[in-house]
């Protein structure tokens, strides 16, 4: 008789490697993105996109806010508020309606955005 328990284990550890690795590709993804969005807004370390946390500050500093917004971005329910008005601000200094920015909200859409906004002219 086969033991289920194995199988049950092996489903757990397969779903969640496949899980890490989505995460992952998406975390350089975004990542990427914001170092080009930084690049093209005048971000003058935009390679700190790529280290956790400190890419808020390279949020901040492409959506032309002050520092402290950083520090809303920590608040929870505010910080809902506070990464759209900084990718509203991203948007409309990438010259693209501050509307755009509020697209962050709507799932699959919050995966192109970054793109849109790092690739476009």
């Amino acid at each position: 008789m086969e033991d289920s328990g194995n199988h049950g284990l092996g489903l757990f550890l397969g779903i969640y490697g496949f899980m890490c690795c989505f995460g992952f590709v998406i975390y350089v993804y975004m990542s990427y993105c914001l170092m080009k969005i930084g690049q093209k807004c005048g971000v003058e370390n935009a390679w700190m996109a790529w280290i956790p946390v400190i890419n808020i500050w390279v949020m901040c500093q492409a959506a032309r806010k002050e520092w402290w917004w950083m520090l809303l971005c920590f608040i929870p329910f505010i910080n809902i508020i506070a990464f759209c008005v900084l990718w509203m601000g991203i948007a409309e200094n990438r010259g693209k309606p501050s509307w755009v920015g509020l697209l962050i909200l709507v799932p699959i859409a919050n995966l192109i955005l970054p793109g849109y906004l790092a690739f476009s002219d």
